[in-house]
């Protein structure tokens, strides 16, 4: 559900990084707040896993469509809505900067489309109230279930809001929203039952993990060392190798704008576009996880495995800012 610059006019996009911005600067108080910062590891691990699991396109049968996990749902799940929500940010600064997966201009709307509602709607609500106080595998189950579904819902219908809001004639809003509905709703369904694996492994093994997770005397059955390192194998494996096998089909966006438009790639032209263009092609040093000019699968390989080390160092650096002001600002003018 990456979108690209041509699907919003600047005004669209500015507002939406101010909406994806405000949303951030809540995480951020909250973390400094409650003192989050020690789930760094957590962080980047869970967002490396993440990275990784976006580069499965998975067909979806009878179609010609594929779709990907977004993983806001999971993360805040597992971290809590705010510093889930951050660690999603960075995957898909990560994913836009470095593998140009997005445009420059609509990484706002992407942070909005597929990071908040996962992050405080599944998250924060779905998670929260649907789990309660006596979390099971079967509430886990539905709960990741609604939530993926619900997440999903909202952000294919803010990407129709969004690109009618930037007058995209070549994708009518009635006729674009039939299409995103749809398919956006099988996606999440299996986003879903995606997300309930992982957490109910995580029940199953080390519940501590998992955010306003009350043991009720269930025992862990791995460490936390042992938790985190079985993640971040995965995160190699399936960056690395199965993401080899991913579906070549175009993801429920791309699908949606050539049943409705003919073509998933819209025209843009000079200004504030071709400055976006120009700086990203700058920053991506392997566009669409490639090496540039080849199409060795070793590009792939490497993409999977640096992106996910790339996510853990922008999650790290950023736990380490928070927690150095954190420090400062709780010395007090007594202490200075």
């Amino acid at each position: 559900m990456h979108m690209a610059d041509a699907l919003l006019t600047p005004a669209v996009a500015g507002t939406m990084y101010a909406c994806s911005a405000a949303a951030a600067g809540y995480s951020v108080r909250m973390i400094r707040k409650e003192g989050q910062e020690r789930q760094i590891p957590v962080m980047g691990v869970m967002g490396a896993f993440v990275f990784a699991a976006q580069m499965i396109n998975f067909t979806i049968p009878g179609t010609g469509s594929s779709g990907h996990l977004c993983g806001g749902m999971l993360l805040s799940s597992i971290l809590g809505p705010e510093a889930g929500f951050l660690t999603m940010i960075g995957v898909l600064l990560v994913q836009c900067l470095l593998f140009a997966d997005g445009g420059l201009l609509a990484l706002g709307a992407n942070i909005w489309n597929m990071a908040f509602y996962g992050c405080f709607l599944g998250g924060m609500v779905i998670w929260r109230y649907m789990t309660g106080r006596k979390m099971s595998k079967t509430r886990i189950i539905a709960a990741s279930m609604a939530g993926s579904v619900l997440a999903l819902q909202l952000g294919a219908f803010s990407v129709t809001l969004e690109t009618l809001a930037s007058g995209v004639t070549e994708l009518p809003f009635t006729v674009f929203l039939a299409a995103m509905q749809p398919i956006h709703l099988v996606i999440g369904l299996v986003e879903g039952a995606i997300t309930a694996v992982v957490l109910v492994f995580i029940y199953e093994v080390r519940p501590e993990l998992l955010w306003n997770c009350n043991k009720e005397g269930k025992k862990s059955r791995l460490s936390y060392k042992q938790t985190i390192a079985v993640f971040a194998a995965a995160a190699v494996v399936i960056g690395g190798l199965v993401s080899l096998m991913a579906s070549s089909y175009p993801d429920g966006l791309e699908w949606s704008m050539e049943r409705v438009a003919g073509t998933a790639e819209l025209e843009t032209e000079g200004g504030i576009y071709t400055w976006a263009e120009q700086l990203q092609s700058v920053t991506s040093l392997l566009p669409d996880y490639a090496w540039k000019n080849s199409d060795s699968v070793t590009g792939t390989i490497f993409s999977g495995i640096f992106g996910g080390i790339a996510v853990i160092a922008v999650c790290v650096v950023v736990c380490l800012i928070l927690r150095h002001f954190r420090k400062k600002s709780s010395k007090g003018p007594e202490n200075e």
